[in-house]
């Protein structure tokens, strides 16, 4: 995936302009990430806010919307197109000063978009 296309929900996602998802739990292919505390569609660089509770101890992922695969209203599921190991390793996500600099959010850019495509399917 281009590092472009991976700030953008794919129209096939099911995303609506102007639904909030804060809440929605987060899959990955093998499993629970966590869910989302907050997202940010105001900017050219969409994406995810995920708050991985316990399981990261505590931190919370950045995640861009290109990486949502499915938005599931009816049990309020967001997939996502990576593995638990794979969110894990993604550069940390420290405070929301980093969602405003380029260099932060183009390792974040360029990591999601060189995750093999294997992790497109369903664990």
């Amino acid at each position: 995936m281009s590092t472009e296309r991976i700030w953008s929900y794919a129209p096939e996602s099911g995303h609506q302009e102007g639904h909030e998802l804060t809440g929605y739990s987060v899959e990955a292919s093998d499993g629970t990430i966590g869910h989302v505390d907050r997202q940010a569609d105001d900017t050219p660089l969409r994406h995810l806010i995920v708050d991985t509770g316990a399981w990261v101890f505590g931190r919370s992922l950045l995640i861009p919307a290109g990486l949502v695969t499915v938005i599931a209203e009816e049990n309020r599921v967001i997939t996502v197109r990576c593995t638990r190991a794979e969110a894990k390793a993604a550069p940390r996500f420290g405070t929301d000063r980093e969602t405003l600099d380029p260099e932060y959010l183009s390792a974040v850019g360029g990591y999601y978009a060189s995750l093999p495509h294997d992790s497109d399917a369903p664990g």
